[in-house]
């Protein structure tokens, strides 16, 4: 039996489907990641900057974003972030509880769900109010 598809076919429906498949959307890189936090203790929710590649410290979690891209004006808003959470235990140790991407249009598919504190990315920022880490030491 003979294959409808023969070789040459194949590569042409191939180089079309191709080229009719939507474009990825443009990223840019952004030097501050933006989070938000409940504290299940109090309830309280606080919202706070972290600068790509520094540490802050969360209740029991430090923070550390490793990248943070958004999309471009004109693409459908999203912002995804390379993360690091780790967590100070009762004696002193430092425990990694999460390395992966979050996403901040599905904050639940990838939060961090600590028993005390949970921590998901809101978005990506230019600038931030909270001053550029010093970085010459």
């Amino acid at each position: 039996m003979r294959a409808f598809w023969t070789k040459p076919a194949a590569i042409a429906a191939l180089a079309i489907a191709m080229m009719a498949a939507p474009a990825w959307a443009e990223r840019s890189a952004n030097p501050v990641a933006q989070f938000s936090g409940i504290d299940k203790i109090t309830g309280r929710i606080i919202t706070f900057d972290v600068y790509i590649d520094e540490t802050v410290q969360f209740g029991a979690l430090q923070v550390t974003p490793r990248v943070c891209y958004s999309r471009s004006d004109n693409e459908a808003p999203g912002s995804t972030a390379f993360v690091e959470v780790d967590e100070i235990t009762l004696d002193r140790k430092i425990r990694r509880i999460f390395t992966g991407w979050m996403y901040a249009d599905s904050p639940g598919l990838n939060a961090v769900e600590h028993a005390v504190y949970d921590v998901w990315l809101k978005g990506c920022k230019v600038e931030s109010d909270v001053p550029p880490p010093d970085r010459s030491s």
